[in-house]
């Protein structure tokens, strides 16, 4: 049945909705859960070179991957610019934003690769390594840090090709990246027997030609669309400024995990190792739920530049439904598998009683996760990332104190992770749910049009 001419739009159905969040999601979990792979083989193949190299490599891989996690905001800006302009109805414009996005991301690698070639010795004194570790820890951040260029452009492009709701052609790449990777890291650090200069050399190579193939393809559709591929100054600088609120707000999550691995240090060895295992497991489910938030930003931004509200209302219910019911069904797996999940990293008990602990925390804390991560998704993707900036902040202000005061007064162990992450899950997510929800609520954030 045809809508009645001058009557206002229908709002999709949910069965299309979830239709369009899966389409979107899936693919987008494939492509996030590739990444850290290239850490895991990294890992696999430095471990059988000694115990020197595999901490040199802790260290370096925690400077690239925070340097990688803090440059997130190119993939963010991006998606938002690019699925505004899309449902707008202008295409051009928006993979110009895309290729100026990529520019800058190109200028932003080579700047952080020479940085950590001539200042990685800084880098990692200042993170406390020392001799061997630290001399094999420089290597690889030097060899690898060559594929920030690559590795930024994979961001920047993706972003375009989220914005054009492409979430598959990033899967592919991701997968074809990480295996390409294997085989290089094998063929340079044993065959040519390069050492963990080889696995540096291996995932470097590895980025570039990842971001090679996905600029290739946001050219190929620039070109189509007459856009021009010749670096702006201005569209460069605009996507800088769009970009700048996101790489505040994803500061404020590095201050706050850093806080917390902070806070569980001081709580002896037992805590600190039961946060890694029970860190780790929240990070894989923390993925599945940036899969929702993925959609949730192509869509509200493509409703937004299209100026359909209801639509853009009607995706915010819906993915905030799929976003706790995500989190409520991984939390379960969490709170039940704990003890299970504890035998596969340890055979200390007493970490084990406290990752079982630890995980049945946070597995009752996690449909709120869900929420605020599907909320986040929305705001970026309708492009509201000054108050994303503002509310990361406070946020991170209103948790210091509770995690200082389990570093203070909690006891070590089973119980203080299990204080530790219920500040972390509870009150620092509790603080982000307030100041999203309260956000998402009101209109200010529905701004319609190109």
């Amino acid at each position: 049945m045809e809508t009645p001419a001058g009557s206002p739009p229908q709002p999709p159905s949910r069965r299309l909705i979830d239709k369009q969040i899966l389409a979107l999601a899936v693919p987008a979990l494939g492509a996030l859960v590739a990444e850290p792979i290239f850490v895991l083989v990294d890992s696999a193949v430095v471990g059988h070179l000694g115990t020197a190299q595999l901490a040199g490599l802790s260290l370096a891989s925690t400077v690239l991957l925070t340097l990688v996690g803090l440059c997130v905001f190119l993939a963010y800006a991006t998606t938002a610019a690019v699925a505004r302009r899309i449902g707008a109805g202008h295409r051009r414009e928006a993979l110009q934003s895309g290729i100026d996005g990529m520019w800058l991301a190109l200028g932003l690698g080579l700047v952080l690769a020479a940085a950590l070639w001539f200042g990685g010795g800084w880098a990692i004194g200042a993170m406390g390594g020392t001799g061997e570790v630290a001399h094999h820890a420089l290597v690889y951040l030097r060899w690898s840090g060559l594929g920030l260029p690559g590795m930024l452009v994979v961001l920047a492009s993706t972003g375009v090709l989220r914005g054009l709701q492409d979430t598959r052609t990033p899967l592919y790449v991701a997968a074809g990246g990480a295996t390409f990777n294997a085989i290089l890291n094998v063929v340079l650090v044993y065959g040519v027997g390069l050492g963990i200069a080889g696995s540096g050399i291996g995932t470097a190579v590895a980025q570039l030609t990842m971001g090679a193939v996905l600029g290739v393809v946001v050219v190929r559709g620039a070109r189509r669309e007459g856009a021009s591929l010749r670096p702006a100054a201005g569209g460069i600088w605009s996507n800088a400024r769009a970009g700048a609120p996101l790489f505040v707000r994803t500061l404020s999550l590095r201050l706050a995990i850093l806080l917390t691995v902070f806070v569980a240090t001081g709580l002896g060895e037992v805590t600190l190792a039961g946060y890694q295992v029970v860190a780790s497991v929240w990070g894989l489910a923390a993925f599945a739920l940036d899969a929702l938030a993925i959609a949730a930003q192509a869509l509200v931004g493509h409703g937004l530049g299209a100026g359909d509200r209801s639509h853009v209302r009607s995706v915010l219910r819906r993915t905030l439904q799929w976003g706790v019911a995500a989190g409520a069904l991984l939390g379960l797996v969490m709170a039940v598998g704990g003890w299970w999940f504890a035998l596969f990293f340890t055979s200390d008990p007493d970490v084990r009683t406290a990752v079982a602990l630890g995980m049945a925390v946070c597995g009752l804390l996690l449909p709120m996760a869900g929420w605020v991560f599907v909320l986040d998704g929305v705001l970026i993707g309708a492009g509201d990332g000054r108050y994303l900036a503002w509310a990361g902040m406070v946020t991170f202000v209103v948790y210091v104190p509770f995690a200082l005061a389990v570093r203070e007064l909690a006891p070590d162990g089973a119980a203080g992770l299990a204080w530790l992450w219920a500040a972390f899950a509870g009150v620092f997510m509790a603080a982000r749910a307030l100041t999203t929800g309260l956000r998402a609520r009101g209109d200010r954030w529905m701004v319609t049009g190109a």
